[in-house]
C-alpha cells in the first residue's frame, strides 16, 4: 500500500511539474536565434550596430541562470556602442544540448565556438560570469583565433576545498535517481526556494526589485536544464583541474573584476590567483562588493570593457584635409 501511495505521489508531481513548464515557457520564449552545433544548439541574442568598430562582445552567463542576467545590467548599456552576443549557455536558457554530462568546460567551448563561426564572428573578447570563468580560458586555450580578449567576472578559475556541490545537484545527478527527481520534486519545491536562492548571490548587496522575474530564473526549475545545471556543478572542479596548468599560454589581454566581499568565489582563491597564472591579465578589486559584480558595480563593468575594446580596435586613418 506504501509503495502505491508514493507511486501516486510520484505521479502527481510529475504532472505538476508538466504543467508548470508549459507554463513557465508560455511566459518567457526565445528572443534571438537558434543555430544548430555539434551536440546541440545555441540560442543567442544579438544587439548593437553590426558594423561597430573594434571586436563584438559574447556575453556568456554562470550557473543557475541564463542569458537575461547578462542582458539586464550589461548587453543593453554596451549594445549602445558595441556589437554585443548574447550566449544561453549549452542546456541552459533555450540553448540545448543533446547530453546533460556534456558539462565540461571544452565541450562547451567548442559548442559556442561553432556557433560563433556560424554567425560570422571570427575574434571577439568574450565577458564571463561565475561559473563561465572555466570557459573563458577553455575558449582562450582551446580556440585561441576566437578570442580578442577576456573580461571576467568574479570567475571560478582554480580548484577550492571540498566539493562545492549542493545536495540537490549530487542528487540530480545520479543517474536514475535524478531525472526521477527533476521530473517530480525539482519544479514544485525549487518555487519555493528560487527568490531566496538568487538573493544570497546578491549578499552584502540588495537583489535588485524583479529580478527573478525579470532575469527568467523559472527557466531553471524545467527538468532538462536543472539536470543540466545540476551536472556543471558537480564536474565544475574537475573542469577547473583540467586546465588550471595552461593558464601561463594565455596569451590575450584578461581584466578579472572580483569583489573582497564575495563568498560564493572568494577572491584570494580564484581571480588573485589566475592573474599571478596569466602573463597579460590585471586585477579589479571592488571593496565590499559580492559575488554579482555586473550589477553591483556596472559602470566599473563598462568602463574596463569599453578600455579592453578601444585597446584592440586598430586607429582609423583620416586622409589630410
Amino acid at each position: 500500500m506504501i509503495v502505491l501511495w508514493v507511486v501516486i505521489a510520484l505521479l502527481v508531481l510529475a504532472l505538476i511539474t508538466w504543467v508548470g513548464v508549459r507554463v513557465i515557457e508560455r511566459i518567457y520564449r526565445p528572443a534571438g536565434r537558434l543555430v544548430d552545433v555539434a551536440g546541440g544548439r545555441l540560442h543567442v541574442v544579438e544587439l548593437g550596430p553590426r558594423d561597430a568598430a573594434g571586436p563584438p562582445l559574447v556575453l556568456v552567463h554562470g550557473a543557475s541562470s541564463n542569458l537575461e542576467s547578462m542582458r539586464l545590467p550589461l548587453g543593453t548599456p554596451l549594445a549602445r556602442r558595441h556589437r554585443v552576443i548574447l550566449v544561453d549557455r549549452p542546456g541552459h536558457g533555450f540553448s540545448i544540448r543533446a547530453r546533460a554530462d556534456d558539462s565540461l568546460p571544452a565541450i562547451q567551448a567548442a559548442m559556442i565556438n561553432e556557433g560563433l563561426e556560424k554567425l560570422g564572428i571570427s575574434s571577439a573578447i568574450f565577458v564571463v560570469h561565475s561559473l563561465a570563468g572555466t570557459l573563458g580560458p577553455a575558449m582562450a586555450l582551446n580556440h585561441p583565433a576566437c578570442v580578442a580578449g577576456l573580461v571576467m567576472l568574479a570567475p571560478v578559475t582554480h580548484p577550492w576545498r571540498g566539493s562545492g556541490v549542493a545536495w540537490h545537484d549530487a542528487l540530480a545527478a545520479t543517474p536514475l535517481i535524478g531525472p526521477l527527481f527533476a521530473r517530480t520534486l525539482a519544479l514544485p519545491a525549487g518555487v519555493a526556494v528560487l527568490a531566496p536562492g538568487a538573493r544570497s548571490a546578491f549578499v552584502p548587496q540588495a537583489m535588485p526589485s524583479h529580478y527573478v522575474r525579470d532575469a527568467a530564473l523559472a527557466l531553471l526549475l524545467r527538468p532538462l536544464e536543472f539536470l543540466a545545471n545540476a551536472h556543471d556543478r558537480v564536474t565544475l572542479k574537475a573542469g577547473v583541474l583540467a586546465q588550471v596548468g595552461r593558464y601561463g599560454d594565455i596569451a590575450v589581454p584578461a581584466t578579472v573584476i572580483a569583489g573582497d566581499a564575495d563568498t560564493i568565489v572568494p577572491i584570494d582563491v580564484h581571480a588573485r590567483a589566475f592573474v599571478a597564472a596569466v602573463p597579460h591579465a590585471r586585477l579589479v578589486e571592488l571593496p565590499g562588493v559580492g559575488h554579482m559584480v555586473q550589477n553591483a558595480a556596472t559602470d566599473t563593468v563598462i568602463a574596463a570593457i569599453d578600455a579592453m575594446v578601444d585597446a584592440l580596435t586598430p586607429q582609423r586613418q583620416f586622409a589630410e584635409p
